[in-house]
């Protein structure tokens, strides 16, 4: 298999320092995150000004990668599913997607609202939400 490279187009900086300190989705929280990118990636933000929420696709480079099961929200009492059927940071990729609220953006700084992620977590890509292709058509 062919080795995959990643690299960090920037880092988050927010209030969650430690694993137990962030809330287990963005979307449970109204904490304000801040994405730094890497100046070489300015132009890559063209536009993104004209958007109002976006995913954010980081690496969690705290969570373990060697565990393929666990209790649904950490709760025990409900039954063991294989992490491709939750939500659990813990996968053998731990690639996190979460979808943010873009609060401001100057320059290489982009601040949104609703990001899980620790601080000092690298960020890979970021794409503009659209409800026409990112919601069911069921």
């Amino acid at each position: 298999m062919p080795e995959i490279l990643c690299t960090p187009i920037g880092f988050v900086s927010s209030p969650f320092k430690e694993r137990g300190d962030a809330p287990r989705q963005g979307k449970l929280t109204d904490e304000i995150s801040l994405i730094t990118l890497k100046e070489e990636y300015l132009p890559a933000t063209l536009g993104l000004d004209e958007e109002k929420d976006i995913f954010v696709l980081c690496w969690f480079d705290r969570s373990e990668r060697d565990i393929l099961q666990t209790h649904p929200a950490g709760d025990d009492t409900k039954p063991l599913k294989g992490v491709f059927a939750n939500r659990s940071p813990h996968r053998p990729n731990p690639i996190a997607l979460t979808l943010a609220e873009v609060i401001r953006i100057e320059e290489n700084r982009i601040t949104v609202r609703g990001l899980e992620a620790l601080d000092g977590t690298p960020v890979l890509d970021i794409k503009p939400f659209r409800a026409e292709f990112d919601t069911p058509n069921r």
